[in-house]
């Protein structure tokens, strides 16, 4: 019987590891800009292994082999910003000190997208986290003051000398302007994007850094985050996308404090949160000015 069941768990532990990992993998590469390179070589190579097989080709079956040794070089080419973000994200460092703070400032963006919304000014703006900005960015203004609305306005307004461009926060400071983001390279976007969105969903696939999009033509609000952009959002999504994103829990620091909040959690829902949903396409239409001009920056 022990020896049945020896020999019984090894392969039930081994494929629920596999099993494990394949997920993962399928749901590291779905979404991301290499996911049709990957599937279009997984599906030549799993034919080719099919002919191979069947017609018994020695050739093509050494060739196949030779090819698969590469495959891993390729995957860490391909995935080179994936992989990078995710090993960033391992060490991931918190964006303000305390939820307070955390809160303060996800208000003052709001306050500053309202203010550029209402009068129709562009702006893009990029909050930090754990990977650093500076060297995904080309050019740029250092600023290095205090993050307000007054001075976010100023820096956007038309007539300004850096107003062209993006901005990068730091926490409650404004640390560089006039940045110019990489674009996307996705090729299944409206042609009506803009180049501000284009921007800021570039550089979402390139960071886990948040960028806040306010359009010149409509005053329209958007976000993009890890390679997806989500546009159209009212303020109330805004802040509670942010809050999702942006503002880490205060870890209880003793056993009766961690019993504490979670009877707190299950019992109440914390007073005055948003609630937070999954990021959707917009469903309504593009205004007909952003159709008309195809630029938006």
């Amino acid at each position: 019987m022990l020896n049945f069941l020896n020999e019984v768990w090894r392969p039930v532990v081994e494929i629920i590891l596999l099993a494990v990992g394949i997920y993962y993998v399928f749901t590291f590469v779905k979404g991301t800009r290499g996911a049709s390179i990957v599937t279009g070589f997984l599906a030549i190579v799993l034919t080719l292994s099919f002919i191979t097989a069947w017609l018994d080709l020695t050739v093509l079956r050494w060739l196949l082999g030779s090819i698969t040794t590469f495959f891993v070089v390729a995957i860490l080419v391909i995935f080179q910003p994936e992989i990078r973000r995710m090993l960033a994200q391992l060490g991931n460092l918190e964006l303000f000190t305390n939820i307070h703070e955390q809160r303060e400032n996800i208000e003052m963006i709001i306050q500053t997208v309202e203010r550029l919304a209402d009068v129709r000014i562009g702006a893009l703006i990029a909050i930090e986290q754990s990977n650093p900005l500076h060297d995904m960015v080309e050019s740029g203004v250092p600023v290095d003051c205090v993050a307000t609305p007054e001075m976010l306005e100023t820096i956007f307004f038309p007539n300004n000398a850096i107003h062209d461009g993006g901005v990068i926060l730091k926490g409650d400071r404004i640390a560089h302007a006039a940045c110019i983001f990489p674009l996307t390279r996705r090729q299944d976007l409206n042609k009506s994007l803009g180049t501000r969105h284009r921007a800021a969903l570039g550089l979402s696939e390139e960071s886990d850094a948040v960028i806040v999009v306010v359009s010149e033509e409509t005053g329209a609000v958007s976000y993009a985050y890890k390679g997806q952009l989500t546009r159209g959002v009212t303020l109330e999504n805004l802040r509670a996308f942010l809050s999702s994103i942006l503002v880490v829990p205060e870890r209880p620091r003793t056993l009766v404090d961690w019993v504490r909040a979670f009877i707190v959690s299950r019992t109440k829902p914390i007073h005055g949160s948003a609630p937070v949903t999954t990021p959707v396409p917009l469903e309504k239409p593009v205004p007909p000015a952003e159709l008309r001009t195809g630029t938006d920056y």
